[in-house]
């Protein structure tokens, strides 16, 4: 299954977007689907994760509470919400169906979708 990512951009502080990780070739077929970031010049880091399955999901500190993971009832599609937006939320952004950030990262490296959050 290939992932591709979209759905980045730039955006004042405080505000929101939506990513989408659509999936060629059929619905995922891994246990979770996960989201992944990546600043420049720092480790890959992860964002949250949901089960294929159970749609249970779980969140960064860093982003829970403002941040909302979800996918499609084909479960080919995977969604990241992201609500009042901080700069430090400024990074690549990665689907991934491993909750190892370096996988993609390293795998795809700058072909994410990118997020820049500045005034």
């Amino acid at each position: 299954v290939q992932l591709v990512e979209s759905g980045g951009g730039l955006v004042e502080p405080g505000g929101s977007l939506k990513l989408t990780c659509a999936a060629s070739g059929g619905p995922f077929t891994s246990y979770e689907m996960t989201w992944i970031r990546q600043t420049p010049g720092k480790e890959p880091r992860w964002v949250s994760s949901i089960n294929v399955q159970s749609g249970g999901t779980v969140y960064a500190d860093s982003v829970k509470g403002r941040f909302t993971i979800s996918m499609n009832s084909a479960s080919d599609a995977l969604y990241l919400e992201m609500n009042n937006l901080k700069p430090e939320d400024t990074a690549m952004y990665y689907c991934s169906t491993t909750r190892d950030p370096y996988v993609e990262s390293t795998k795809r490296p700058g072909q994410g979708t990118q997020v820049t959050v500045s005034s």
